[in-house]
């Protein structure tokens, strides 16, 4: 299965566990590939596969990865040495604020990449480092994020089985379908006609600061991933041991949740900007390159996109190649390109500005679209 061979770096590793699940093999007269699925699109996708193995791209630069941690660890640094330099008046505070908060938002993007098994090509070293860049540097369980992100490039997008749009519709309706759904039903968990204006107080500022930060702790303890715990208690104890000997308790309280809103808003932006705009809708079982594809969308390339989106810019690539190094998807992307136009497949790119003015629209006219149908008789 290709979604098989997307995620598992050692094949030869996890094939043996496959064994005990064989059932039996297929007549010579059975079809290999499903009615739903392209046929012809899943052979060009294995071929396009096999090319970007052989052109070496799932194979990691360790001296980029080198750098961007050692840039997160000066920054984090920093984010001190301001306050124990320069004092701890507002505007100290402020520059350390925003030092801080770049410095976890690109350990962030870094511990994706770690979670993806693309640092090393040893999956234990990335699972150990990134242990050390998700729990201590940040304060989350790695096997959280494993379990939830899985899900999500399993079936982006796929309602019930995506986890990231489980605001749907508690918080948000999302997609044109299950909004218009929802507005039969006469269903109102919120004023979603409002949802556009309301989501710029509630899950950018919010996500990490309440959800996030209860859900980690809550799956962490509930799933016994107690090396996790372990190793997020350094973050705290290094955190309000090293800023606490120079702040108070109210500023160090302010710092602390300023930061995770600021960092929150960041991710929550870079990370909706490829998905939320694009199809929702249940799982139709299409083939692996259909169902990222529908799903996710790029924003165009630049020094300062690559470094702010954590090149989450290519998310087309990234989706189709979840174990590639960052620093390769733009080479790969003109051949995803050129398999797009062949088989009549869209493949969106789009300014930052307009991706992120994308995720309102997207929530206007849905909000719309559930209000008609709410108020329809």
């Amino acid at each position: 299965q290709d979604a098989f061979v997307a995620f598992h770096v050692d094949k030869v590793l996890v094939s043996k566990y496959l064994k005990p699940l064989q059932i039996g093999e297929l007549a010579p007269d059975q079809p290999s590939i499903e009615p739903t699925k392209n046929e012809m699109l899943v052979k060009d996708f294995r071929e396009l596969h096999a090319t970007v193995e052989r052109m070496g791209l799932l194979e990691p630069n360790q001296l980029f990865f080198f750098l961007l941690l050692a840039h997160i660890l000066l920054l984090d640094t920093a984010a001190w040495l301001i306050l124990f330099y320069f004092g701890t008046s507002l505007l100290p505070f402020v520059f350390s604020l925003l030092v801080l908060t770049i410095s976890q938002v690109q350990a962030s993007w870094l511990q994706h990449d770690l979670g993806h098994l693309s640092v090393f090509r040893k999956t234990k070293w990335n699972h150990l480092l990134h242990k050390f860049v998700m729990c201590h540097l940040i304060g989350a369980s790695a096997n959280w994020w494993t379990l939830l992100h899985s899900q999500h490039h399993a079936k982006p997008n796929c309602f019930h089985k995506d986890p990231d749009i489980d605001m749907h519709p508690f918080l948000f309706t999302l997609g044109k379908k299950f909004s218009v759904e929802l507005g039969i039903k006469k269903k109102k968990y919120m004023p979603y006609n409002h949802q556009h204006k309301y989501f710029f107080i509630t899950l950018p500022p919010l996500l990490f600061p309440t959800y996030f930060h209860c859900h980690t702790f809550y799956i962490a303890y509930t799933k016994k991933y107690w090396v996790d715990l372990a190793w997020m208690l350094t973050f705290y104890i290094r955190f309000f041991y090293t800023y606490g000997s120079l702040l108070e308790t109210k500023v160090l309280n302010c710092l602390i949740s300023l930061h995770r809103m600021l960092e929150s808003s960041w991710f929550v932006w870079v990370s909706q900007m490829n998905h939320i705009p694009m199809g929702i809708d249940y799982d139709k079982n299409l083939d692996w390159m259909s169902t990222q594809l529908q799903a996710t969308c790029n924003v165009e390339q630049s020094l300062f996109n690559d470094w702010f989106t954590g090149h989450l810019n290519f998310q087309i690539e990234h989706h189709l190649f979840p174990t590639m190094p960052r620093h390769n998807y733009w080479k790969v992307a003109p051949l995803v390109k050129s398999l797009c136009a062949k088989h009549g497949l869209e493949y969106q790119c789009k300014p930052l500005l307009t991706a992120f003015a994308d995720i309102v629209h997207s929530l206007k006219n849905w909000g719309e679209l559930w209000l008609d149908a709410y108020l329809h008789k």
